[in-house]
């Protein structure tokens, strides 16, 4: 395992986090570590927000994106959707181009033609 403190992976972390940072007025950002990786957390700033988390294995030396709805059950506890998965994203160009397609929002158009597609069908 690595350790989360390497500089290595604090550099990336910082770089990302640079690139990023752009869009700090959308979103609040949050990091955490764990055993079989590290994430970045991404959610907007907004009445009905959405959440980006970025992966990044340390055995696949790989990223991954995920977009999330967040909803509110019972005016209580948050429950989350998943609309948008993209795997083994292989470099930070990569991650970056995909990133700013989600944010301007890649993942609800794909989420919104998916259901109306469905309504059709049924």
């Amino acid at each position: 395992m690595k350790n989360k403190f390497s500089p290595e992976i604090q550099n990336e972390i910082d770089d990302i986090f640079e690139k990023i940072n752009i869009w700090k007025e959308l979103f609040y950002f949050k990091v955490e570590f764990y055993f079989d990786g590290w994430a970045i957390f991404l959610r907007e700033k907004n009445l009905y927000p959405r959440s980006i988390v970025i992966f990044k294995s340390y055995v696949k030396n790989t990223y991954s994106l995920r977009s999330f709805e967040i909803h509110l059950h019972n005016l209580k506890k948050e429950e989350f959707k998943e609309i948008y998965s993209k795997e083994d994203i292989r470099n930070h160009e990569n991650l970056l181009k995909e990133l700013k397609e989600v944010i301007y929002g890649k993942d609800l158009l794909r989420n919104v033609s998916k259901t109306y597609k469905n309504a059709f069908l049924q």
